[in-house]
Protein backbone atom coordinates (compact mmCIF):
# COMPACT_ATOMS: atom_id res chain seq x y z
CA UNK A 1 0.00 0.00 0.00
CA UNK A 2 1.27 3.50 -0.58
CA UNK A 3 2.29 5.69 2.03
CA UNK A 4 -0.30 8.52 2.45
CA UNK A 5 0.81 12.21 3.09
CA UNK A 6 -1.28 14.50 5.07
CA UNK A 7 -1.27 17.61 4.80
CA UNK A 8 -0.52 19.33 8.50
CA UNK A 9 -2.26 22.17 8.66
CA UNK A 10 -0.97 24.13 11.58
CA UNK A 11 2.59 24.28 10.44
CA UNK A 12 2.00 23.98 6.37
CA UNK A 13 4.45 21.09 6.14
CA UNK A 14 3.70 18.05 4.95
CA UNK A 15 4.51 15.21 6.99
CA UNK A 16 4.33 11.43 6.18
CA UNK A 17 2.05 9.24 7.54
CA UNK A 18 3.65 5.40 8.71
CA UNK A 19 0.01 3.87 9.08
CA UNK A 20 -1.37 2.00 6.06
CA UNK A 21 -4.91 3.10 6.31
CA UNK A 22 -6.76 5.74 7.80
CA UNK A 23 -5.84 5.33 11.34
CA UNK A 24 -1.73 5.27 12.18
CA UNK A 25 -1.69 1.99 13.99
CA UNK A 26 1.96 2.26 15.80
CA UNK A 27 0.50 5.34 16.84
CA UNK A 28 -2.52 3.82 18.30
CA UNK A 29 -0.28 1.29 19.89
CA UNK A 30 1.86 3.56 21.41
CA UNK A 31 -1.10 5.75 23.20
CA UNK A 32 -2.60 1.96 24.17
CA UNK A 33 0.97 0.64 25.72
CA UNK A 34 0.87 -2.16 22.77
CA UNK A 35 -2.85 -3.78 24.74
CA UNK A 36 -4.92 -4.83 21.92
CA UNK A 37 -8.15 -5.43 23.96
CA UNK A 38 -7.19 -1.82 24.87
CA UNK A 39 -6.59 -0.39 21.39
CA UNK A 40 -9.72 -2.15 20.22
CA UNK A 41 -11.91 -0.44 22.82
CA UNK A 42 -10.09 2.94 22.12
CA UNK A 43 -11.02 2.48 18.34
CA UNK A 44 -14.71 1.23 18.56
CA UNK A 45 -15.16 4.88 21.36
CA UNK A 46 -13.28 6.39 18.61
CA UNK A 47 -15.75 5.31 16.20
CA UNK A 48 -18.96 6.02 17.97
CA UNK A 49 -17.76 9.65 19.26
CA UNK A 50 -16.49 10.49 15.51
CA UNK A 51 -20.07 10.26 14.52
CA UNK A 52 -21.70 11.64 17.48
CA UNK A 53 -19.85 14.98 16.43
CA UNK A 54 -20.24 14.83 13.15
CA UNK A 55 -23.78 15.11 13.44
CA UNK A 56 -23.17 17.65 15.93
CA UNK A 57 -20.94 19.42 13.16
CA UNK A 58 -23.65 19.33 10.69
CA UNK A 59 -26.60 20.05 13.01
CA UNK A 60 -24.15 22.86 14.17
CA UNK A 61 -26.26 26.49 14.45
CA UNK A 62 -23.14 28.97 15.03
CA UNK A 63 -20.13 29.43 14.00
CA UNK A 64 -19.13 29.09 17.90
CA UNK A 65 -21.10 25.52 18.23
CA UNK A 66 -19.15 24.47 14.79
CA UNK A 67 -15.75 25.43 16.07
CA UNK A 68 -16.70 23.50 19.55
CA UNK A 69 -17.42 20.63 18.02
CA UNK A 70 -14.64 20.69 15.02
CA UNK A 71 -12.18 20.58 17.93
CA UNK A 72 -13.27 18.26 19.77
CA UNK A 73 -13.29 15.91 16.49
CA UNK A 74 -9.65 17.59 15.77
CA UNK A 75 -8.42 16.19 19.19
CA UNK A 76 -9.54 12.98 19.44
CA UNK A 77 -8.21 12.48 15.80
CA UNK A 78 -4.98 13.30 17.20
CA UNK A 79 -5.25 11.14 20.14
CA UNK A 80 -5.55 8.27 17.57
CA UNK A 81 -3.78 8.86 14.71
CA UNK A 82 -6.38 9.87 12.32
CA UNK A 83 -4.35 12.08 10.89
CA UNK A 84 -6.98 13.16 8.05
CA UNK A 85 -9.69 13.84 10.09
CA UNK A 86 -7.15 15.87 12.49
CA UNK A 87 -6.01 17.94 9.87
CA UNK A 88 -9.64 18.13 7.65
CA UNK A 89 -10.98 19.41 11.27
CA UNK A 90 -7.78 21.85 12.14
CA UNK A 91 -8.34 23.02 8.47
CA UNK A 92 -11.59 24.01 8.68
CA UNK A 93 -10.99 25.37 12.42
CA UNK A 94 -8.18 27.92 10.85
CA UNK A 95 -10.37 28.98 8.66
CA UNK A 96 -13.81 29.94 10.79
CA UNK A 97 -11.39 31.41 13.19
CA UNK A 98 -9.62 33.48 10.12
CA UNK A 99 -13.26 34.89 9.43
CA UNK A 100 -13.78 32.55 6.43
CA UNK A 101 -17.66 31.74 5.79
CA UNK A 102 -18.53 27.96 6.48
CA UNK A 103 -17.30 25.59 3.29
CA UNK A 104 -19.59 22.65 2.89
CA UNK A 105 -17.60 21.02 0.86
CA UNK A 106 -14.88 20.85 3.94
CA UNK A 107 -17.60 19.55 5.86
CA UNK A 108 -18.30 17.24 3.19
CA UNK A 109 -14.41 16.24 3.19
CA UNK A 110 -14.03 15.75 7.01
CA UNK A 111 -17.36 13.03 6.90
CA UNK A 112 -15.99 10.97 4.33
CA UNK A 113 -13.00 10.65 6.78
CA UNK A 114 -14.48 10.08 8.95
CA UNK A 115 -16.47 7.25 7.93
CA UNK A 116 -13.15 6.17 6.29
CA UNK A 117 -12.02 5.81 10.00
CA UNK A 118 -15.25 4.06 10.70
CA UNK A 119 -15.36 1.54 8.16
CA UNK A 120 -11.22 0.62 8.87
CA UNK A 121 -11.96 0.34 12.84
CA UNK A 122 -14.72 -1.83 12.04
CA UNK A 123 -12.29 -4.19 10.02
CA UNK A 124 -9.96 -4.04 12.37
CA UNK A 125 -12.10 -5.05 15.45
CA UNK A 126 -13.96 -7.91 13.70
CA UNK A 127 -10.15 -9.19 12.34
CA UNK A 128 -9.56 -9.01 16.51
CA UNK A 129 -12.81 -10.94 17.22
CA UNK A 130 -11.62 -13.46 14.81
Amino acid sequence: MVKSTALDVGQDALREDHAHGPIDMEHLAGQTLGDPGLQDEVLRLYATMSQVYMGRIEDSTSVPMLLEHLHTLKSAAAGIGAWSVRDLARRAEDELRAGQPVNPERIEDIAMAVAECVAFIDSVVEQHAD
